[in-house]
């Protein structure tokens, strides 16, 4: 998760491929993507299984918490042996196994739970709900763009024979190869006969190429595994296999030039997949949100003109009057110079923990301080990921010598001091990393329920904190700060528009270059991993949604007296990730019964800042 987590849920160069949200491949992207920063879902497989008891009531005063550990180390299980996302079987299988796992929630007595295990029984049947919408709309896009993909059928059954071990017949296999790159050669003499009206659309095309770059690479795997073990299939099989891989490779390249009109060496288109309100309203549900698409864009809007009052009143301290964009490219161009910015990471991270310990804040373990690392974003990661990223370790983004002047030179505009500073506790303390230290350590089994809204809304939420704490002393530093919560106000409003099709992913690079002062490779950069299918379509809202949500929390526990500062934050990293208005429910000792539905409106109380 950069400072803007530019690390799924739910992932860019582009790869629209059925969203973030494919069944198990794309969430398990999605979850990889978040553990890249927060590590928090991959730390603890074998502690977890060995955790599980066989019976499921043995062992724990909540089977719920149990239940949910056998889950997670079946799913896990599970997508290690369904390892091709796109397979028919594998949603099969998958679905399957959410209704097992339905019916042995089913089994436990809602009225025995205290109230953990209640908020956990509605956690677990809420996450099993989000996973059968997830394999629906899997199932759905699939559908569409399953007829540009002739030899998808052919690769999954070969795939299923090597699963079942099935002995190879080497002639047979063969002929099938050659069949295959037949039916590719037909396929795309077909396309290139229709009219420009009959053909697929640019999306669905690139899609199609998205996917069958996963196909191709499933086919490899395929072969490697008989390829010099079996003698008798490679005699045959060889010479077919490496004429397929080729037809493969010009077929994906054929739906990306000719049929999507995106050139090998284009940088700047970016395709994406809206996905229509319907599956943004789903999502919502499933993240317990009870607002509407267009109610989160009009907040983000109140939130971004709010921004800008800010930001005149800084620029005017700036001497720059009301032409914030003056004082913007002021503190853009204060940067450091070549090899220095580690250290400037290095000391805003002591001074970020620092801050939050001072103000008696959170608790920070002396470990926690201890255990982060540092390393260095690669130039091909910033064509993604332009801003650094954290977790255990800060991904730092500065230019190489192997950058052109112009890349350098908007990369080091993007990663200034002034923004830094604003950020480097968001990766680290009291943000990303404190989030993995702690989700490790106390009831973990929980990393299942990870949100955005959780992970980034949390670290969004210390931003706010620290700007309403003085941490930003100077006009240069509440520029930076307020720059990125511009940029949390326009996720919202270009993803959102985007997905209800109401914006391109031009008008949304547009967007971000005038409305918040993007430079524009960094402004291409984060359309492009907003839309190719690494994050879920919710997971850019999440940030300013789910600080907004803590926020509205704070003010309900802390500011009534009920408990302080650091209890509070405390309490939010030792309950685990979860929908925020289920954290709720939990420290507030709502009512909780089998039928709960969220209700919370915490936008309500919040008008403006």
């Amino acid at each position: 998760m950069n400072s803007d987590s530019q690390h799924s849920p739910l992932l860019i160069e582009f790869s629209p491929r059925r969203l973030p949200l494919t069944l198990p491949h794309s969430r398990l992207v999605f979850r990889a993507l978040l553990c890249c920063c927060t590590a928090l879902l991959t730390c603890f497989p074998a502690l977890l299984a060995a955790a599980v008891p066989s019976q499921p009531n043995a062992g724990s005063g909540n089977p719920v918490q149990v239940l949910i550990e056998r889950y997670s180390t079946d799913h896990d299980l599970l997508t290690n042996v369904y390892n091709d996302p796109l397979s028919p079987v594998t949603r099969e299988r998958m679905g399957r196994f959410i209704v097992e796992t339905r019916k042995q929630l089913a089994g436990v007595r809602f009225e025995s739970l205290d109230q953990e295990g209640k908020a956990d029984y509605l956690l677990l049947a809420n996450h099993l709900t989000r996973e059968e919408h997830l394999l629906a709309l899997e199932e759905a896009q699939w559908k569409q763009v399953e007829p540009l993909l002739p030899v998808a059928a052919e690769i999954f059954a070969l795939e299923g024979e090597r699963r079942a071990i099935a002995p190879p017949d080497g002639e047979r296999i063969a002929l099938r190869l050659n069949a295959m790159t037949a039916k590719l050669a037909s396929a795309r003499k077909d396309l290139e006969a229709r009219p420009a009206n009959a053909r697929p659309s640019r999306i669905d095309a690139w899609r199609a190429a998205e996917d069958l770059d996963e196909l191709h690479d499933q086919l490899h795997r395929w072969f490697e595994f008989y390829n010099g073990y079996d003698p008798r299939f490679s005699w045959w099989a060889a010479q077919p296999y490496k004429q397929l891989d080729g037809a493969l490779k010009d077929y994906a390249a054929f739906l990306r030039e000719k049929m999507a009109g995106v050139a090998p060496d284009d940088k700047a288109t970016v395709i994406g997949m809206p996905v229509g309100r319907q599956a943004l309203v789903d999502q919502l549900a499933g993240e317990m949100i009870p607002y509407s698409p267009e109610e989160l864009i009009a907040m983000a809007r109140e939130q971004m003109a709010w921004c800008q009052q800010q930001m005149r009143a800084a620029s005017r301290e700036m001497g720059y009057g009301d032409d914030w964009h003056k004082a913007l490219e002021k503190v853009k161009s204060e940067y450091v110079e070549p090899g220095r910015q580690p250290q400037l990471i290095h000391d805003l991270a002591v001074e970020g923990a620092d801050f939050a310990e001072k103000n008696n804040l959170v608790t920070v373990p002396a470990l926690a301080r201890e255990g982060w690392r540092m390393e260095m974003m690669t130039p091909e990661r910033q064509l993604v990921n332009p801003f650094f990223t954290g977790g255990d370790t800060i991904s730092v983004s500065y230019p190489t010598d192997t950058m052109t002047i112009d890349q350098r030179l908007m990369s080091m505009r993007g990663n200034n001091i002034g923004f830094a500073h604003a950020t480097v506790f968001h990766e680290l303390i009291p943000g990303h990393w404190l989030q993995e230290y702690s989700t490790a350590r106390y009831r973990p089994y929980r990393q299942l329920f990870s949100t955005g809204f959780w992970v980034e809304g949390n670290a969004l939420y210390w931003e706010m904190t620290f700007w309403d704490r003085g941490f930003d002393r100077t006009p240069e530093e509440r520029v930076g700060a307020l720059f990125w919560r511009m940029h949390r106000c326009a996720r919202i409003i270009f993803s959102l528009s985007f997905h209800l099709e109401q914006m391109t992913p031009e008008q949304a690079i547009d967007y971000l270059v005038n409305e918040v002062g993007h430079e524009r490779d960094n402004a291409v950069a984060e359309v492009r991993r907003s839309f190719n299918g690494s994050y879920d379509p919710l997971y850019q809202s999440a940030y300013l949604v789910g600080g907004m949500q803590f926020r509205a929390l704070r003010r309900e526990l802390v500011e009534s007296g009920r408990m302080t500062d650091r209890e509070f934050n405390d309490a939010v990293l030792h309950e685990n990730m979860m929908p925020v208005e289920m954290l709720r429910a939990i420290l507030e000792q709502k009512p909780l019964t089998p039928d709960w539905k969220p209700s919370w409106r915490f936008l309500d109380a919040q008008a403006g800042k």
